[in-house]
């Protein structure tokens, strides 16, 4: 079965090297590659250009976001599997040979989430699958964690993380690819959001490992900003009234002690907590382009309410 790795880059030649030789030594054999760069200027094209000829690259003509440039890739993509990748994540040899099987187990899975280990720590888990929280935030499951027995079981979790995730293209057909207006951060949770409410499942695969360098290409002052916005715009456009009523209280209050913990921060003159503020006011002032996109959201939805709420995980 042909795989699409598709690598979204800006300015990531210091990673590209090991991200690229970790491709070649894949047990599964049928993979394409696509890098979609998002107009680096630090020579990323013309090193790919020379020293991996068979790698098909988008070349875009400005920074677009992470998320703009993965649709890019995910466009082009031939496999009726396709996968992301970190520039800064170096994939273990049965990566990809992980998620073709746990696709193959499960039908009824859309997303397919990876084993992600620190780069430099590799006992310790970046991410064993993703969680959505009672209280309306993301967070990667197992963070910070050893890797052991808990994480060495196939198991259905909320999201893949979008440094190592695995699509299958029928899903993407279905409810689309990445919200490019979401830039930078969640915009694979909105698309979970989108799959589990359209009937679709994530699996997380064990044997599909990944070593991340962790925000070796992101992070600070746009991450905070993001973060802060992005938030909301899951809250308003993807979660369901149902998880509203009933979680409300607890969706505020984190809400709330966010906004308190960045502005005591922002008063101390930390720039990444001024950036999360103005990304909280940021995506309050969205919420009426945010509504008309939920109608369209929920209009395809197929789960119940008894089965999303048995995804949430508790704060």
């Amino acid at each position: 079965m042909l795989v699409s790795v598709i690598i979204p880059n800006w300015n990531g030649l210091a990673h590209l090297p090991v991200c690229l030789a970790s491709l070649k030594s894949q047990t599964h054999p049928d993979f394409e590659i696509i890098v979609a760069d998002n107009a680096s200027s630090d020579g990323s094209r013309e090193w790919l250009a020379r020293e991996h000829a068979g790698v098909r690259l988008i070349a875009l003509d400005k920074n677009y976001g992470f998320a703009a440039a993965c649709n890019a890739g995910l466009r082009q993509g031939r496999g009726e599997i396709l996968a992301l990748l970190n520039n800064d994540a170096e994939a273990g040899p049965g990566w990809l040979a992980g998620i073709v099987a746990a696709f193959a187990r499960h039908p009824e899975a859309g997303l397919v989430a990876s084993k992600m280990l620190l780069f430099d720590r590799r006992d310790t888990l970046h991410s064993a699958g993703d969680e959505y929280r009672r209280d309306g935030t993301p967070a990667n499951r197992g963070v910070w964690q050893k890797d052991g027995p808990d994480y060495a079981q196939e198991r259905f979790v909320f999201s893949a993380c979008g440094g190592a995730a695995a699509y299958r293209r029928a899903m993407l057909d279905a409810v689309g690819l990445f919200d490019e207006d979401f830039f930078y951060s969640c915009e694979d949770t909105d698309l979970a959001w989108r799959a589990q409410l359209a009937g679709w499942r994530c699996v997380y695969a064990p044997g599909a490992v990944v070593y991340h360098k962790l925000s070796a290409t992101g992070g600070g002052v746009t991450a905070s900003y993001y973060d802060g916005r992005n938030f909301i715009y899951l809250l308003v456009k993807d979660v369901p009234v149902g998880v509203w009523r009933k979680h409300w209280q607890e969706i505020a209050a984190a809400q709330l002690r966010i906004f308190g913990k960045a502005l005591s921060a922002a008063i101390r003159g930390g720039g990444a907590a001024r950036a999360r503020l103005c990304g909280q006011l940021a995506g309050l002032l969205a919420i009426p382009r945010l509504l008309r996109k939920r109608q369209e959201v929920h209009a395809a939805r197929r789960a119940s309410d008894d089965y999303l709420e048995s995804l949430l995980a508790r704060a």
